[in-house]
């Protein structure tokens, strides 16, 4: 039997974005900020631009939970936005870098379970 490939829908998966803005003007904030960064990277985010995360949940409920998880750990100072965006909005960002265009980050291979 031929294996049947599996994609899925650009409206389906999401990518949710933590922007934020935290003091970093005493060695306490500077720790605070750190502690909310290594959340981000514990959780899968990667960096897109200085204090832009993004990650790639394959639907809106992983999505939702991995926005309560961080909604648990907010800094009791500064800003903090989720946003969430399907695959399809993500892929219509344009990068540059400088006046050069850059690639879109591409959605991470997903692990097939039977």
């Amino acid at each position: 039997m031929p294996r049947r490939e599996f994609t899925l829908s650009g409206y389906k998966g999401m990518w949710v974005f933590a922007l934020f803005d935290l003091p970093v003007t005493t060695p306490k904030a500077r720790k605070r900020y750190a502690q909310f960064r290594r959340l981000l990277l514990d959780e899968g985010f990667t960096m897109l631009q200085f204090s832009v995360y993004a990650r790639y949940c394959v639907g809106d409920e992983s999505a939702e939970s991995f926005r309560i998880r961080i909604r648990r750990e907010l800094p009791d100072e500064g800003h903090v936005r989720l946003l969430s965006v399907t695959d399809r909005q993500f892929g219509k960002m344009e990068v540059f870098h400088g006046k050069n265009a850059g690639p879109v980050e591409a959605e991470p291979d997903q692990l097939l379970l039977f």
